[in-house]
């Protein structure tokens, strides 16, 4: 490719929608002939919808063309890298105040993406894939259209276990969330008060 830019790919053999639906996607980076700025950690995350019912084997789904057919139809799943629980079983991991580099896409196929990290601000978000344009600063959720791509950068401040999702917020119990776990430095989890200091409520209560 001759273009600069973070690109999702697909099959287009037909029939096209079933073979995205069922996982035939994936990322490819192209960077500018100067490189990207060094960063600590680089991580590939991709959203997608599962259209599903019940197969004739019990626990097995088999895949329901007709609910992606009917583009107000709300998938069974809505995941992050093929699978629920793929980024809560195997968190992304990285160490306090790394640079973190996120490339992320939407194979779809049919839902807009708002991506989103709770408790983090992205200083940088290259949208749409572009690498060439002057980043945008200082957002906290990135929309991000079937087929469409980002690349998100922020620096891991505050050690602890921060939510990634979709912020169309329901999608979380569809199986659209991550777990980013930012490992201290030393063995002093509150070492940034300053930032950040955590309050048992209950303690708080008086009865």
């Amino acid at each position: 490719m001759v273009n600069p830019g973070l690109f999702i790919y697909h099959c287009a053999a037909p029939p096209l929608p079933a073979h995205v639906a069922n996982g035939m996607y994936g990322l490819i980076l192209v960077e500018p002939e100067t490189g990207l700025p060094p960063v600590d950690k680089e991580f590939s995350v991709i959203q997608s919808e599962v259209y599903a019912k019940e197969g004739t084997a019990p626990g097995q789904l088999e895949h329901a063309y007709s609910d992606g057919m009917d583009e107000n139809f709300s998938p069974m799943f809505v995941v992050y890298n093929g699978a629920v629980g793929a980024l809560t079983e195997k968190p992304l991991i990285v160490d306090q105040d790394d640079r973190v580099r996120i490339y992320f896409g939407n194979a779809g196929p049919n839902k807009i993406a708002t991506f989103h990290i709770i408790g983090m601000v992205f200083y940088k978000v290259y949208r749409d894939g572009d690498l060439i344009s002057p980043p945008g600063r200082s957002i906290q959720t990135v929309v991000v259209p079937p087929g469409g791509a980002v690349v998100v950068e922020f620096t891991a401040v505050v050690p602890g276990d921060y939510k990634m999702l979709d912020h169309a917020i329901f999608r979380v119990d569809k199986g659209c969330v991550g777990i980013l776990k930012v490992r201290p430095k030393g063995t002093d989890m509150y070492s940034r008060l300053d930032l950040f200091d955590f309050i048992d409520w209950w303690l708080t209560l008086t009865f």
